[in-house]
């Protein structure tokens, strides 16, 4: 079995945001044709995404997102300071 690594983790996080932001996508995009990734951004300015399982969705890529920034950060504290 392969060691699991911080990398391991980050390369596992990573494809997952991937992959829900592409399902979060494609759901706005039924909701609202012509939707761009930069209105996503913006939810509020389209009453269409409104509905509950786009914001469930999308709260699950905010989640994938948080756990990867704790990941990255938490890598980022336990590297040795260069002096």
């Amino acid at each position: 079995m392969k060691p699991v690594t911080v990398e391991t983790i980050e390369k596992l996080l990573c494809d997952m945001e991937e992959l829900q932001r592409e399902k979060v996508f494609n759901l706005a995009r039924r909701l609202k044709p012509g939707l761009t990734l930069e209105d996503m951004r913006n939810p509020h300015d389209f009453p269409e995404l409104g509905d509950t399982d786009w914001h469930y969705e999308d709260g699950i890529l905010t989640g994938i997102q948080a756990t990867l920034a704790a990941l990255r950060a938490l890598d980022k504290s336990a590297a040795p300071s260069e002096s």
